[in-house]
């Protein structure tokens, strides 16, 4: 009787795998997808119970812009770290146009340029009460991990809720709403 090479039975089991991780692969929620993003250093950054950081931002074209005293205005808020090129905040761009009916949302253009965000913000609506442009400085203070990224605020400028990722209606329903609803 002739022996079979481990390697003719090995093939098939090598490309049942293969297959396996890439149909997990593309049966995956993408709008969960986070861009990552690098600031250079080791920080864990502002978490919940924890006062915002001071922020560094520019105007983005003749938009409203806001600062730290902003945040330290009475009622809750949202910031949400977000750019033109990140396909999650896309994604999500609608819940914020949702979440914007309720309670104030500011928004941060993270690493981005003027025109590209501009025309995002034409194409799906600014949803924001008002905006800065970061160049990576207060997303490293704040410990920005990835995009999108938004943060629940209350009157006294702390952080109630971090959340990373895009908000989806599940991210809606079970996460954004119960925290605005505990912290009113």
């Amino acid at each position: 009787m002739a022996k079979i090479s481990p390697v003719l039975w090995a093939m098939p089991l090598v490309f049942a795998g293969l297959t396996a991780v890439l149909a997990v692969g593309l049966m995956r929620d993408k709008a969960t997808a986070v861009l990552p993003v690098h600031t250079g250093q080791e920080n864990e950054g502002v978490q919940a119970g924890q006062e915002t950081p001071p922020m560094q931002l520019t105007a983005l074209g003749d938009l409203p812009q806001f600062d730290d005293a902003t945040l330290r205005q009475p009622g809750l808020k949202l910031v949400n770290y977000w750019a033109s090129w990140c396909l999650p905040c896309r994604a999500e761009h609608a819940q914020l146009i949702e979440l914007s009916a309720e309670l104030p949302v500011y928004g941060i253009d993270y690493r981005d340029e003027t025109a590209p965000a501009l025309a995002f913000l034409d194409e799906l609506s600014n949803p924001f009460t008002a905006l800065g442009m970061d160049e990576g400085a207060t997303g490293r203070d704040w410990g920005l991990i990835g995009l999108p990224e938004t943060f629940l605020i209350n009157s006294e400028g702390v952080v109630v809720l971090r959340y990373t990722g895009p908000i989806t209606q599940k991210v809606l329903k079970q996460t954004i709403r119960p925290a605005i609803a505990a912290a009113q």
